[in-house]
């Protein structure tokens, strides 16, 4: 008797959520302990680390509740889905927190970032205001999301398409 053929898509959104919910707690601690605001990135390497070993281990998962069976389409459906629906959750959050919970939050980030400017010796007034002119188009939030979405997406497909090479067996 062979068991039923587990959905791709059921299968991500729970680990999606999780992967974003971590993500989100990584922002939310930097963000109370304004390493946020200060440009602190170690946590955020954190998850860097964290995003392929998990696509990895959700793809690995998701071939052993297929009985061993593991297709490269059903590899990258997960794998990538499950990274969509992370930088989704994180997206979401992202906008209340620049949107609700610290509206004043992105002027403060562009002040560091000027500041930062003006301590490298070599950057003229012209320069960090050119370069302050290229931040503003970029430092939106919902620029951000959608930046953070589409990257999500595209190592979601090459750490699944990986995975999926390594552990593919099909019926």
């Amino acid at each position: 008797m062979e068991s039923e053929v587990k959905s791709t898509g059921k299968f991500a959104l729970n680990y999606g959520i999780i992967l974003g919910l971590i993500l989100v707690i990584i922002i939310a601690v930097m963000y109370v302990t304004n390493m946020l605001i200060e440009g602190v990135q170690w946590p955020m390497v954190i998850y860097y680390v964290l995003f392929p070993v998990f696509l990895i281990y959700v793809i690995s998962q998701f071939k052993k509740a297929n009985n061993g069976i593991l297709s490269l389409v059903d590899a990258l459906k997960v794998g990538i889905v499950t990274a969509i629906l992370s930088a989704l959750v994180y997206g979401v959050f992202s906008l209340v927190l620049y949107y609700v919970v610290d509206p004043d939050l992105n002027a403060k980030l562009m002040e560091v970032t000027r500041e930062k400017l003006y301590e490298n010796p070599r950057m003229t007034e012209e320069a960090v205001e050119t370069t302050m002119e290229m931040a503003k188009k970029f430092s939106s939030p919902i620029a951000g999301v959608a930046i953070w979405t589409a990257l999500s997406a595209i190592l979601g497909l090459i750490y699944s398409l990986i995975g999926g090479l390594v552990m593919k067996k099909e019926a």
